[in-house]
């Protein structure tokens, strides 16, 4: 990416994050007036690296700043969260030194049913003191394989279902099928926006999953069967405030990431929008976002 272009959309990026910003102190302040905010959220809002995978650590750290968020699902893109134990040091160190904490890695995948290549995933994630695995891709033969090292390291492994192109999780409820019988540590990272597109009403699948819930990946869509339909959220049809009030209920004790995969070279406008959203949403629920610590 050419230093110029990449300086000029950081600087209007920033200038649109902070016009929406506002607007979602609008929408908050809107909410206060009919119902009191009580207590800090049950819900905690975190970030899907890929959503910046276009742009370095170091941007994508100061973008978190912009949005007051210091919660992060890293992938190993860009520079991430490198798998080199080496370099994952120095990611964990920035993300250290900025007050970011890394509560879950992915989405990771795993397409060899041998321990050496399993176990390399979960010292990865041991390495970022991270709690939950995002797997995208474990073979339902290999399963069993990976749930002893779940056994071992005591680290969760949400399977992400993506929609129906996934040749096997097509929905959530499509793993919750293979896993049900399983460890209770290994379970689901919902994406709501393929599960929408995969004809399952994400609501009912948080309902559905229960305890095996271990991470949400949020988006929204116009068209609920067209992937290239993505908008910020709150632009679609999208239940945020069903989907919130299901995970209250069953009080979810993992995070909400938002996964914006759409305008990568220039995504600060539409994360922004989205964040401004929920947190009004939750604003109008009676409920505070703050950041929350892992």
């Amino acid at each position: 990416m050419n230093n110029d272009i990449s300086r000029r959309n950081f600087l209007r990026s920033s200038a649109l994050v902070a016009t929406s910003l506002s607007t979602g102190s609008a929408i908050t302040a809107m909410a206060q007036k009919h119902e009191a905010v009580q207590t800090s959220s049950p819900v905690k809002l975190g970030l899907a690296s890929y959503t910046f995978r276009n742009f370095s650590r170091t941007q994508m750290i100061g973008y978190m700043k912009q949005l007051n968020l210091n919660a992060l699902n890293a992938k190993d893109i860009k520079d991430h969260l490198p798998m080199d134990p080496t370099l994952e040091a120095g990611a964990l160190a920035d993300y250290a030194e900025a007050g970011i904490s890394l509560h879950a890695i992915g989405t990771v995948y795993f397409p060899k049913d041998e321990d050496d290549d399993i176990r390399s995933k979960f010292e990865y994630c041991r390495r970022a003191g991270a709690k939950v695995i995002v797997a995208g891709d474990p073979a339902p033969g290999t399963l069993p394989r990976i749930e002893k090292f779940v056994k071992e390291y005591d680290i969760r492994l949400a399977i992400h279902n993506h929609g129906p192109e996934d040749k096997i999780w097509h929905s959530p409820l499509d793993i919750l099928k293979v896993v049900h019988t399983m460890d209770p540590r290994i379970g689901c990272c919902i994406d709501v926006g393929h599960t929408m597109r995969a004809g399952v009403d994400p609501v009912q699948a948080i309902r559905a999953v229960g305890p095996r819930l271990f991470n949400i990946h949020m988006k929204d869509l116009t068209n609920a069967t067209a992937k290239e339909s993505q908008v910020a959220v709150g632009d679609g049809l999208m239940p945020v405030r069903g989907i919130f009030q299901a995970l209250i209920a069953m009080q979810y004790k993992g995070f909400v990431d938002l996964e914006y995969e759409v305008h990568g070279d220039d995504p600060m406008p539409g994360v922004a929008t989205s964040f401004a959203y929920m947190r009004g949403v939750l604003a109008g629920m009676g409920y505070k976002e703050i950041p929350s610590a892992t």
